[in-house]
């Protein structure tokens, strides 16, 4: 059995431009959001599925999934955001051992607010700095690696 392969210097070039983008890109959404809209990434996180669904109601389950979290820290950002208003949590009718989030009015005020400032926030540091060739490439990029991990998962 080999080593490991080292990143070549074009490759740890990319490597740590992308961890870089994702940390400062990251950080500007969260400064935004917080400063336009009182809402953290985390908010936004689960409020954006929520205010997708039909009826505005999610199995934990359900939620948990479409945003990559583990049940504790779903659980945990659900009752910071039960306090404030903005989600209720309900029984689920069909599973007794399972629990329904749903978007209460407050929650989609607050996400209809945020959106407009949020959306401009990600066109301005990522998308207006591309050509649509440019945009293209990164679509396919992040879903063939996306596609990768998903076959090793």
């Amino acid at each position: 059995m080999g080593g490991p392969r080292w990143l070549d210097e074009r490759e740890a070039r990319v490597w740590q431009a992308y961890l870089a983008v994702h940390r400062e890109l990251h950080s500007a959404l969260e400064r935004q959001l917080v400063r336009d809209s009182g809402l953290s990434n985390a908010d936004y996180a689960l409020l954006v599925p929520l205010s997708g669904a039909e009826g505005g109601v999610l199995r934990s389950r359900e939620l948990g999934a479409l945003v990559g979290w583990e049940r504790s820290r779903l659980s945990h950002q659900v009752g910071r955001m039960e306090k404030r208003g903005l989600v209720a949590r309900e029984d689920c009718a069909e599973d007794a051992r399972g629990s329904m989030v749903r978007l209460t009015a407050a929650g989609r005020a607050a996400i209809e607010s945020a959106a407009p400032g949020h959306v401009e926030t990600v066109r301005r540091y990522l998308f207006d700095g591309l050509s649509a060739a440019e945009a293209d490439v990164l679509d396919r990029v992040f879903h063939r690696v996306l596609g990768r991990i998903a076959a090793d998962g």
